[in-house]
């Protein structure tokens, strides 16, 4: 069957979110990556350059009397990231290709509420506020993480309490004009892989599982089209109505075993701690017998929660991000072990490739910043209001 006639932003999120994958590319392979004739293509980077959405610079040729113009996003435009963890609120500004100009972070207090919150919002808003208009930077777009928002409503988060809709207000106000878009941390993680990490082992379709206060996956489909990216909650499954509370209310979810503070309660350290040695915790703390055999059964249960996901939705592959990706291989087994215990063939049957990708955890606000990346592209750079299609 013949391919289905293309919007004109769908046509420009095409190409704008393959340079955010893979970075620069001379104009024949990228013609052919986004499907189209050279010409077309042509027509189009004219005018993604007349807008400085991407820059043409000469390069060697690939190959004898091949092209010389590399074609890549400029990086002059400038986006702002807010990215709230459990400890503090990130703020940021960087380029379109994840350089990343200014950056602050703001501690929270200790028992964090709605109105105090809001008020760390208040201050790092003005802070950006201010930056930006000294340099005199015009913000093309902006991206905030909220850890645990919910994937059909703004309204609540049972991980850290805020108010989305009033935040939103306020940014509005305060950067009038300016796109902005929420996301839930595991897709702002989900989109830094994707966009950001060399050799990032998926490019179709796959699930993206981030393991760290929270677990929590995310489906990962066609940048250009609109639901790309869709949180999945997988970390509250029970395996155990009689295991420890979780933050959701319910006993033995496998979060309860595999977040980091269950893990820095089996470790039997305080959770700053681990946080503090971040990815050192592996050749730091040591692993008895007992304990590592404790963190293999929960690690064979994230699998069983992981193989479960992919029964309602199958895809080829699945991203694991976290601190399981630390762990050596034999412990990281129980996680495809796990995967293959489900009882639809696991990853036999379903042909399910599964890899372990560096943790991104402390690097805030860069997967908020690439989630604004991801918003600015995949609209094809075009204004939020925008209806052309042809």
């Amino acid at each position: 069957m013949p391919e289905q006639p293309r919007s004109r932003r769908q046509t420009r999120a095409a190409i704008l979110t393959h340079l955010l994958q893979f970075g620069g590319s001379f104009r024949p392979p990228l013609a052919k990556a986004v499907r189209l004739s050279e010409a077309s293509l042509s027509r189009i980077l004219f005018d993604l350059k007349a807008e400085g959405l991407i820059e043409e610079v000469r390069r060697p040729a690939p190959y004898v009397g091949g092209p010389t113009g590399l074609v890549s996003l400029d990086g002059t435009v400038a986006l702002a990231a807010f990215e709230l963890t459990a400890q503090w609120l990130s703020i940021g500004v960087g380029s379109f290709s994840g350089e990343l100009h200014y950056t602050e972070r703001l501690p929270l207090p200790k028992a964090p509420t709605v109105e105090t919150v809001g008020r760390v919002f208040r201050e790092a808003m003005t802070l950006l506020r201010d930056w930006t208009r000294r340099r005199r930077i015009t913000l093309a777009q902006i991206g905030v993480s909220i850890p645990g928002l919910g994937r059909l409503t703004a309204a609540g988060n049972p991980i850290i309490p805020c108010d989305v809709a009033h935040l939103g207000a306020m940014i509005g106000e305060m950067f009038a004009g300016v796109p902005l878009e929420f996301t839930n941390s595991v897709v702002a993680h989900a989109t830094f892989h994707r966009c950001r990490t060399q050799d990032y082992p998926f490019s179709g379709t796959h699930l993206f599982v981030f393991v760290s206060h929270g677990v929590a996956g995310a489906w990962m489909d066609d940048p250009t089209e609109a639901d790309a990216l869709q949180p999945v909650e997988l970390g509250h499954m029970v395996f155990e109505p009689g295991g420890p509370r979780c933050r959701c209310g319910h006993c033995g979810c496998v979060e309860a075993y595999t977040s980091l503070p269950a893990l820095a309660e089996l470790l039997d350290i305080s959770e700053a701690e681990l946080l503090q040695l971040g990815s050192e915790w592996v050749h730091a703390v040591p692993l008895p017998a007992r304990v590592r055999q404790e963190l293999r059964r929960r690690l064979f249960r994230l699998g069983l929660a992981i193989g479960n996901t992919l029964n309602v939705k199958p895809c080829g592959g699945v991203a694991i991000s976290g601190w399981p990706s630390l762990l050596r291989d034999d412990d990281r087994s129980a996680v495809i072990e796990g995967i293959d215990a489900c009882l639809l063939g696991g990853r036999t049957l379903a042909k399910v490739s599964v890899a372990f990708v560096p943790p991104s955890t402390g690097n805030d606000p860069q997967a908020a910043l690439a989630f604004a990346a991801f918003c600015l592209a995949s609209r094809g750079g075009m204004p939020v209001t925008s209806t052309e299609a042809a």
